[in-house]
């Protein structure tokens, strides 16, 4: 049996080519990206909330609902995190509530509507940390 190497090539090249790569300074240009939790009697739930990258960390600011469903996420402290197109099923949502006001800031300068929206409950502030895989990669 005679194996084309070209073809073998090709055939591996979306699995290299769409291997996520968590990159905080590519995000920033992002207005949202989308949470997953998952809690007992509702299974899995996609959500979007704001970003920002503050100090090359990607942070949230969660509303009362958002931050219920992080309370009772079954994978806690782990989510998934779709963003630029990417979806990270390991990412470790640790909360800063020492960041909430650079977090605040930093999304007044980014989002218009902030002027509004700060205003509004947000209980907790969150900075997203992916597993690093064994080889130290993202």
């Amino acid at each position: 049996m005679r194996v084309n190497l070209a073809a073998v090539l090709l055939a591996l090249a979306p699995a290299v080519a769409g291997a996520a790569s968590w990159d905080p300074a590519a995000f920033a240009g992002q207005n949202t990206l989308q949470l997953k939790t998952t809690a007992v009697g509702e299974g899995e739930h996609w959500f979007p909330v704001w970003l920002v990258v503050v100090d090359d960390d990607v942070y949230v600011r969660l509303g009362s609902r958002a931050a219920s469903r992080m309370e009772r996420n079954t994978t806690a402290p782990y989510i998934a995190v779709r963003v630029a197109g990417q979806e990270f099923d390991r990412v470790k949502a640790v909360a800063m509530p020492e960041k909430a006001a650079a977090v605040g800031d930093a999304m007044a300068r980014k989002y218009w509507s902030d002027v509004i929206v700060r205003h509004f409950n947000h209980p907790m502030t969150v900075k997203l940390v992916p597993e690093v895989a064994g080889d130290g990669k993202r």
